[in-house]
């Protein structure tokens, strides 16, 4: 059981971060970013191959960085190309399925095995305080704590009031003399760049990246948000924002449930698929005045 608890809580924090991201575009722009799925394998593939030549450091800024061109892709289609916001996720999406394939040098599989990571870079550091046993927890933690002070800090700027403005409204936005086609790229940006470092560091950590280990993210991601939001339902940004991690840590828990109970593995993206409902029709039941059907991707 403490197995599976550490295991859930590892894999938990790090796609927490790709909940963070969802936060970012979904719970502060209204922006249903569909290029996830794409974008995170973007991350593991480019982590995984720079790791690979060498440089685990290295790998984050570069995953990083693919995972913002990725964002700006996404974010020019709709915002200069009026290209809809689901659309255009969908067609990135789509077409970063091909990109990837050629960053991993054609294969669908870049192992890690013999290669030094930043998972094992911190195991080194570790070790001198005999809590090498937990580098994987504490890498992840680590991070999540980085990408949450991050967002917290930068939500609270004036350019982060200005993307929060603009997903409540768009038009009053406008009218005060701020550009909405700014802060949504800016937005898709910073999303795509915690998107990617998750996949990233899911590579890393899983000693391999293949070509179809973000699918369904997006679900899983926007499940994890949802199930954060019902545990808490309001309070201040950096509550709100830690309710994605939780709910990212939940999440990972009922998964490795469902696998101990020896469900069949088909079965877990129903799963995944029925927690969104249930979390979005216990949101509508807590929620009685507001607007049936409530937001939209």
């Amino acid at each position: 059981m403490l197995n599976l608890l550490q295991t859930a809580l590892e894999l938990g924090l790090i796609c927490s971060l790709t909940t963070l991201a969802l936060f970012v575009s979904y719970g502060m722009l209204n922006v249903c970013d569909l290029s996830t799925d794409g974008c995170f394998t973007l991350g593991a593939a480019v982590g995984a191959v720079v790791a690979a030549a060498g440089h685990p450091v290295l790998s984050l800024p570069a995953a990083i960085l693919a995972g913002m061109c990725s964002g700006f892709v996404t974010a020019f289609l709709q915002t200069r190309m009026g290209v809809n916001s689901l659309l255009a996720g969908i067609a990135v999406n789509t077409g970063l399925y091909s990109i990837n394939i050629a960053v991993m040098g054609g294969s669908s599989l870049v192992n890690l095995n013999k290669v030094e990571t930043v998972f094992t870079g911190m195991r080194s550091l570790l070790l001198p305080l005999h809590l090498d046993g937990q580098y994987k927890l504490i890498t992840a933690l680590v991070f999540v704590l980085i990408i949450w002070g991050f967002l917290v800090v930068f939500l609270k700027t004036r350019l982060g009031l200005s993307i929060r403005a603009t997903g409540s409204n768009a038009d009053m936005v406008r009218s005060s003399s701020i550009d909405p086609t700014f802060t949504t790229t800016v937005t898709l940006i910073i999303s795509g760049g915690i998107t990617a470092l998750s996949g990233c560091l899911l590579a890393q950590c899983q000693k391999s990246a293949n070509i179809d280990m973000g699918s369904g993210m997006v679900t899983i991601a926007l499940a994890s948000l949802l199930m954060g939001g019902t545990l808490i339902k309001r309070g201040s940004l950096q509550k709100r924002a830690l309710s994605a991690v939780l709910g990212a840590v939940l999440f990972r828990l009922i998964y490795m449930i469902a696998l101990r109970l020896h469900l069949p593995a088909f079965l877990l993206k129903l799963i995944s698929a029925l927690i969104v409902i249930i979390c979005i029709w216990g949101a509508q039941l807590q929620l009685p005045g507001r607007r049936k059907g409530g937001q939209t991707c």
